[in-house]
């Protein structure tokens, strides 16, 4: 049975978090979603600094989210105590999501170019930090998720393909000669044998954490906004520039991994600025009448 907090105070430690995480992890939700949630969670907690839970301070938190971050993010983080209210039977905390307005274009400011990428990559090599540079072209190359690193082992490198398991789902992802031929060489260089190719000094398996810092530290060497720095640009990256050359979406959604193809529209999204300049292309313009200028 789950365990029930005390009905008079609710409060949010580390324990109760921890059971909640665990609980997750038994429901064979991923890695990714559950350090994710444990995130928020450690969030929610600084935040109430143990006092009672009630609808009121979560609203206060939600309100102050709104200030911080995206709609998406802020979003990601009520899903989040939203379970773990459900998981304790605190349903009466629960607040309502955003409501996201549906845009046809993404943000200008956080879309990595395919130059600022190679920056990147650069960088890495440029500070010596050669696990980095292949970590960003690995991702940027296959569009997996960097939750999903593990996979990518010397055995797949071999022969070519890796056999994702992730949210349920089986996948082949394939990866090209080349970076086979990469992969296998660092492999070779590290000592590395079999299992996981990215992986720390004392053989795990690489932190989501350690590789958002690692690559944020770049920016300002690539000359890149750290807002557009961060791993799951890569695939999105990777989106685009498949997109762009195939215009094929069913087959993205499978190479993504996604069981709904609108979430596969969301990695498609050009910036507003694109948009503009294929407009401008059209020619529909009309900018005299009658040899008279039209004032535009």
């Amino acid at each position: 049975m789950r365990k029930i907090e005390n009905k008079k105070r609710k409060i949010v430690t580390e324990e109760s978090i921890s059971s909640y995480c665990v609980w997750l992890a038994s429901c064979e939700k991923s890695e990714g979603t559950v350090q994710k949630y444990l995130y928020y969670l450690q969030q929610f907690r600084n935040y109430t600094r143990g006092r009672n839970v009630d609808r009121g301070i979560v609203l206060m938190w939600k309100k102050y989210l709104r200030g911080q971050f995206a709609p998406v993010t802020v979003n990601g983080a009520l899903s989040a105590i939203n379970g773990y209210f459900r998981f304790y039977h605190w349903e009466d905390c629960s607040v309502r999501f955003l409501k996201l307005g549906s845009s046809p274009f993404c943000q200008e400011s956080r879309e990595l170019s395919k130059e600022e990428y190679q920056r990147l990559v650069e960088a890495a090599m440029s500070k010596g930090n050669e696990r980095l540079s292949l970590l960003l072209q690995t991702i940027c190359s296959s569009g997996i998720r960097i939750s999903e690193l593990a996979y990518v082992t010397v055995e797949a490198a071999r022969i070519g393909r890796a056999e994702v398991d992730c949210k349920g789902r089986v996948r082949t992802v394939l990866l090209t000669r080349q970076l086979c031929t990469m992969l296998l060489e660092y492999a070779m260089r590290r000592g590395i044998m079999q299992g996981a190719i990215f992986i720390t000094r004392t053989g795990n398996t690489l932190d989501r954490s350690n590789v958002w810092r690692e690559m944020k530290a770049l920016g300002a060497e690539a000359g890149v906004e750290k807002d557009k720095i961060f791993p799951h640009n890569l695939r999105h990256l990777f989106a685009k520039t498949y997109y762009e050359a195939e215009k094929d979406l069913a087959k993205l959604a499978d190479i993504l991994g996604h069981r709904d193809v609108n979430t596969t529209r969301i990695y498609t999204k050009e910036s507003g600025s694109r948009h503009r300049m294929q407009l401008e292309k059209l020619g529909l313009l009309v900018t005299t009448y009658n040899r008279i200028s039209l004032l535009l």
